[in-house]
């Protein structure tokens, strides 16, 4: 019923949208207005995923129905509008974790496995290239996915974009 596979440049455009209507929806619940609307300034596409080829499409008949990728760069998340956030320094597999970064999910397929399917697509693929570790930033909507997938929260905090703060939770698992 899915299938996933490794987004191109083609794929910007409708990535971008997912990421618009993922943001819009899927945090209605855990955060007020303002905190969606500053959350948009935060998070969205870092196109060095795409590029570094480390970015999965989960699609179901030809719709794509979420994304997420992963990475040996420092960044641990942000969107190409975030530069503040961004660092594209190399990690070391042998002691630093990789990072997993910008999973969203289609409003129309939230519940159905998407994150899961990312996460252990993800984590196969940095384990392959040498991480023993992974870390990620998670919004309140997607941290009890990441805590049901083996996910430990070791930092609350609330990153501020004019003036609203914006909940985030780092979390780390080991994956070798």
């Amino acid at each position: 019923m899915f299938t996933h596979r490794l987004a191109t440049e083609a794929d910007l455009d409708t990535l971008r949208s997912l990421m618009a209507a993922a943001i819009g929806s899927n945090q209605r619940d855990f955060l007020t207005p303002a905190q969606v609307a500053a959350s948009r300034m935060l998070m969205g596409l870092d196109t060095q995923l795409v590029a570094d080829r480390t970015y999965v499409i989960v699609e179901c008949d030809g719709r794509v129905a979420g994304g997420g990728g992963w990475s040996y760069r420092a960044g641990v998340y942000g969107g190409d509008h975030s530069t503040a956030l961004r660092d594209a320094t190399p990690l070391d597999p042998a002691t630093d974790p990789a990072r997993i970064r910008a999973m969203y999910t289609h409003p129309d397929f939230v519940r159905r496995g998407i994150g899961r399917i990312v996460l252990s697509v993800c984590e196969a693929a940095a384990r392959a290239a040498g991480f023993r570790n992974v870390v990620l930033m998670a919004t309140l909507s997607g941290e009890p996915l990441y805590r049901a997938a083996g996910y430990v929260a070791v930092e609350h905090r609330a990153d501020t974009v004019d003036g609203v703060e914006v909940p985030l939770i780092r979390m780390t698992k080991r994956i070798s």
